[in-house]
């Protein structure tokens, strides 16, 4: 599965030039400390033109919405783990993420408040160091092939299952049982979350993951 593909997740963001971070940005958690025993993973995918909408003129996330770094398309919100007994998050952790670490990061999660929240909420209960929880997500993130959902947007009658079914054929190993796709209350496609056992192999999604039901009317936004 992390063999290394011919991958348009690069090309996606190929005029992506990361820029120098000062710091990394304070983070305060929002909810109680949960450290659980890992079963698996979910990798959420968010569908950058859906959420630039209602941003493209926000100083906080001009990085990702104001097109001077191209146009994202999928973008990695996070690598989450998941326990049978809910999901942990906020562990205890004396590692520090380094500018340098956020900096690598932010073609893959264009935000520096992302990467550093993601670490602290959730690689602190995958991992010791940040670097190993980034490193992971990259490698995960960059063995997959991004179906061409701008194309796709286009074809009438689009579901919920056409978007499942075209991550799955874009990405050989992995089920249609294995990606969860998020709508918001309109059907407009925010998310897809790809669901991972311990062992980081696609594996059923839970209902909270999976989403939207395959018949579900779905659109896509094109950021146009």
């Amino acid at each position: 599965m992390l063999a290394s593909l011919p991958s348009p997740v690069v090309a996606q963001a190929y005029q992506c030039r990361a820029p120098q971070v000062a710091r990394v940005p304070a983070i305060t958690p929002d909810g109680p400390r949960r450290e659980l025993p890992v079963t698996g993973y979910t990798m959420a995918l968010s569908w950058s033109p859906e959420f630039c909408k209602p941003r493209a003129d926000e100083r906080a996330h001009a990085f990702q919405c104001s097109g001077q770094q191209g146009s994202f398309g999928l973008v990695v919100h996070g690598l989450w783990p998941e326990s049978g007994q809910g999901w942990p998050q906020w562990c205890n952790t004396s590692a520090a993420l380094t500018p340098a670490e956020v900096r690598a990061s932010l073609c893959m999660m264009p935000s520096e408040r992302l990467v550093a929240r993601q670490w602290a909420k959730h690689g602190s209960c995958m991992a010791r160091r940040p670097a190993t929880y980034l490193k992971v997500t990259r490698i995960l993130w960059e063995g997959l092939r991004i179906p061409d959902y701008d194309r796709i947007s286009r074809e009438d009658n689009l579901t919920a299952g056409r978007i499942r079914a075209a991550f799955a054929d874009a990405n050989p190993g992995w089920r249609e049982e294995a990606i969860g796709v998020k709508l918001n209350a309109r059907g407009w496609l925010e998310e897809v979350r790809l669901c991972y056992s311990k062992t980081f192999r696609p594996a059923r999604c839970t209902p909270s993951r999976w989403g939207a039901k395959d018949n579900a009317p779905a659109r896509i936004w094109r950021g146009l």
